[in-house]
């Protein structure tokens, strides 16, 4: 069985993937955007601006997280923002929390103020929503 559990930056989905995954025995995939910029040492949101002007950023990050749950058999729980469209699933949860809410966990996750973080996370909403229009635009191109 393939679970995708999607969600806005901060609203728990990778904390519950782990625990879906963990009580289910699957594996947990979990690539991101943030990982991919760590790679080429710039900031989240300046990779998510890169991938706005490049579109085979996201068409390549799709095949990875093709190829990465093709090879799990058909047992895994991915936690990406675009999972649900991307992958062929059996079972899609999306997980809500309030700004206030995720705006606190992600000023303790990424160890920033909880200003920073309400700005941060309405940018990533605003990002996320926009390259999932964009992204589901250009794969039907």
């Amino acid at each position: 069985m393939i679970i995708a559990i999607s969600g806005l930056t901060g609203s728990g989905k990778n904390t519950l993937g782990e625990l879906v995954a963990k009580k289910l025995g699957y594996k947990l995939i979990c690539p991101t955007f943030k990982d991919l910029a760590a790679k080429e040492g710039i900031s989240l949101m300046e990779f998510q601006k890169k991938a706005e002007k490049d579109h085979d950023i996201d068409k390549k990050f799709d095949a990875v997280l093709k190829e990465m749950v093709a090879k799990t058999n058909g047992n895994c729980v991915v936690t990406t923002w675009l999972g649900p469209w991307i992958v062929d699933t059996d079972l899609n949860i999306k997980v809500s929390a309030p700004l206030g809410v995720r705006a606190k966990r992600v000023a303790k996750r990424d160890e920033i103020t909880l200003e920073e973080a309400k700005k941060h996370v309405k940018a990533r909403d605003e990002e996320n929503r926009n390259a999932l229009q964009e992204s589901l635009w250009n794969r039907h191109i």
